[in-house]
């Protein structure tokens, strides 16, 4: 191979690995301002005053529920326990488990959230128990974070019916319990909740995985590879030749 050949060959090498390890490192960048602002709006979400019925239906109306997502709430309300669901396949530290989900229905009836109310263990003698929850009668209060509805999990077929599904679809329940559903949940905060057999029902709901710190140290990385490659090659390939004719 002459030389000129390939002195081409490791520009070009150099060149796409150069532009490639600097895209990653421009693209963890970008990621970290990301998270850095979703922190921000987490942050800004949880200072703010918890909305009430009212404020929910009216972010609804105007489509703005996903606007909301995160912020406190305080809603008064009837459980309806005959929709309650457990939601399979969603393990917690490791160990199978189901969230839990119970419809409360505003007083006036008017609308309805899907409320998560926490995670309970499966039994691994008897895949199809569940712990049943205190039936509470009348109003009750519920405190939260408004969310998107349960996160959704990949199956085979259409959504069953009973108080065991693998996913719950918002328009689909609201029709098959006649309830005003809004295109929201609330998962509740506060510890202390058990089922009625004493299963405590654990409420660790997901935050930001990834910090934005850990995406600046990716950048970091990639960025001091993109150096590397360049030193290298201007040393390998412009700088030793030239003291090699000398």
């Amino acid at each position: 191979m002459q030389r000129g050949a390939r002195f081409w060959i490791v520009t070009v090498a150099a060149g796409v690995a150069l532009a490639t390890t600097t895209a990653l490192g421009l693209w963890q960048w970008g990621r970290a301002e990301t998270k850095r602002a979703l922190l921000a709006q987490q942050q800004a979400q949880r200072d703010a005053p918890a909305l009430d019925w009212d404020e929910v239906r009216g972010a609804a109306v105007q489509g703005r529920l996903d606007v909301l997502h995160g912020r406190a709430v305080r809603l008064r309300g009837r459980w309806v326990h005959e929709a309650t669901v457990y939601l399979d396949n969603r393990p917690l530290h490791g160990q199978g488990g189901f969230i839990v989900v119970t419809p409360l229905l505003a007083p006036a009836g008017t609308a309805a959230l899907l409320v998560q109310r926490g995670w309970v263990p499966r039994d691994p003698r008897d895949r199809a128990r569940v712990p049943p929850l205190e039936a509470t009668d009348g109003e009750v209060e519920v405190e939260g974070r408004l969310a998107p509805p349960p996160s959704r999990l990949f199956q085979l077929g259409p959504d069953a019916r009973g108080p065991i599904r693998q996913n719950i679809d918002v328009a689909a329940a609201a029709a098959e319990w006649r309830l005003p559903l809004l295109a929201a949940s609330v998962q509740q905060v506060g510890q202390g909740a058990r089922a009625r057999d004493g299963t405590p029902l654990v409420r660790e709901w997901p935050v930001v995985a990834v910090p934005p710190e850990k995406h600046l140290a990716y950048a970091t990385q990639w960025f001091a590879l993109a150096g590397l490659i360049a030193g290298l090659y201007v040393w390998f390939q412009l700088i030793l030749p030239r003291r090699r004719r000398r």
